[in-house]
C-alpha cells in the first residue's frame, strides 16, 4: 500500500506530465486579464456590480447574517483546498450530493485572520452556528451539516459568473489575447464539471475582496447596502456609460468618474426599496445609512433618496484597483482551464 508521501509524489509526477502537454503560449497571465478589465470597464461595470450584488444577497439569505455565511464558506474553502492538493475533483452534482462536509484542524484564530474579525465575534458566531445545528465540533474537527440550513446552491450564481467571464473573454478576444472560441454555456459547463476546483478559486476571490471593504464600512451589512445604492446608480447612468460602436470603451478611472460625478443622481433609491431588494430589515437599512451619511459615502438627493458622493472616488477607488486583481486571477484561471481541458 502506498504511503501518503508516495501518493503525493505520484500526484506531482502526474501533474508535471500533464503540464508538459500544455501549450503555454495560448494561456493568459493575470496582468493581461487585469489590464483588459480596467481598459474596458464601461462595457463591464454594470455586469460586475450586479454579479457582486447578487452574491451578497446570497450571502445574507442563508442566515440573515453575512458573517455566519462567511465563516461557513471559509471553512468549506479549507476542504476545497484539501481536494485540490490531493488532486480530487468533484462536479457540481457530486459535490451537492453530500449531506455534510468535514473540515480538519479548525482554528478560531485562523478564521479571525482570514475574515479580519475579533476573536469574540468569531467565537460567538461559531457558537450560534452550533446551536442552529449547522456545524458540529469534535476537538479540532468540524462537521458542516447541509440539511440544517438552506444553503444557497450557486446554480444562478454560476450563470451570472459565466456571463461576466464571457464578457471579459470577448474583450480579450478582440485584443487577440485569447483565441479559443467560447460561449457562455461552455463556461458554465466547465465550472460545473470542475466545480470544487473552480469554486475554490471563486471563494479565494470573494473572501479577501469582500472583507477588504470592511476598512471603509462599519461591517458587511453596511457594505451590502452601499453596494445596492451603487448598483442603482450604475443602472441609472448606464446609457451614458454605453459607448457607440465606433468609439472605444472607457477605462475604469473615466467610467467611475462619470458615475460618481453626480451624473444621474436625480434617481436615487429609498430605504424601502433597498430592503425589498436585499431582504435586510428597513430599520437596519436606516441605521446603516446613517453611518454612510455621516462618513460622506452617500448623500440624500432632493427626492429624499440615497445616492453616491464624490468621496467614493477618492476613498474607495484606489482599493478597487487592487481588489480587481483578485477578480483577474479568478477569471484567468477559469479561461486557462478551458484552454487545457
Amino acid at each position: 500500500m502506498l504511503t501518503s508521501d508516495q501518493i503525493g509524489s505520484l500526484i506531482c509526477i502526474l501533474k508535471i506530465m500533464s503540464l508538459s502537454q500544455i501549450d503555454f503560449s495560448k494561456t493568459l497571465t493575470d496582468d493581461q486579464v487585469y489590464e483588459t478589465i480596467m481598459g474596458n470597464y464601461s462595457d463591464l461595470s454594470k455586469d460586475w456590480i450586479f454579479h457582486q450584488w447578487n452574491w451578497m444577497n446570497n450571502v445574507y439569505a442563508s442566515f440573515n447574517d453575512h458573517y455566519k455565511y462567511m465563516i461557513v464558506i471559509s471553512l468549506v474553502e479549507k476542504t476545497l483546498q484539501f481536494y485540490d492538493q490531493m488532486n480530487i475533483q468533484y462536479s457540481y452534482e457530486e459535490y451537492y450530493s453530500k449531506s455534510y462536509l468535514q473540515i480538519e484542524k479548525f482554528s478560531i484564530t485562523e478564521l479571525c485572520e482570514k475574515l479580519d474579525l475579533p476573536k469574540e465575534t468569531v467565537r460567538r458566531k461559531v457558537l450560534e452556528l452550533e446551536k442552529e445545528g449547522v456545524i458540529t465540533r469534535s476537538k479540532k474537527k468540524i462537521i458542516i451539516d447541509r440539511k440544517a440550513f438552506t444553503f444557497v446552491k450557486p446554480d444562478n450564481q454560476i450563470k451570472i459568473s459565466a456571463k461576466y467571464i464571457y464578457l471579459v473573454y470577448q474583450a480579450l478576444n478582440k485584443e487577440k489575447l485569447y483565441q479559443k472560441k467560447l460561449d457562455q454555456k461552455l463556461i458554465e459547463n466547465i465550472i460545473k464539471k470542475k466545480f470544487t476546483l473552480c469554486w475554490r478559486w471563486f471563494y479565494r476571490m470573494q473572501i479577501p475582496l469582500i472583507i477588504g471593504y470592511q476598512k471603509f464600512m462599519s461591517d458587511l451589512t453596511t457594505f451590502h447596502i452601499w453596494g445596492t445604492v451603487c448598483m442603482n446608480q450604475v443602472l441609472n447612468v448606464s446609457k451614458l456609460l454605453e459607448t457607440a460602436a465606433d468609439k472605444p470603451p472607457l477605462d475604469h478611472f473615466t467610467t467611475s468618474r462619470i458615475l460618481i460625478d453626480n451624473v444621474g443622481t436625480d434617481i436615487g433609491i429609498s430605504a424601502m426599496s433597498i430592503s425589498e431588494m436585499t431582504s435586510i430589515p428597513r430599520t437596519t437599512i436606516i441605521r446603516k445609512c446613517k453611518y454612510l451619511l455621516d462618513n460622506d459615502l452617500i448623500r440624500i438627493n432632493k427626492k429624499k433618496q440615497y445616492v453616491l458622493t464624490t468621496l467614493n472616488f477618492r476613498k474607495i477607488l484606489p482599493y478597487q484597483t487592487e481588489a480587481f486583481k483578485f477578480k483577474a486571477k479568478f477569471i484567468r484561471k477559469v479561461l486557462n482551464l478551458l484552454v487545457i481541458s
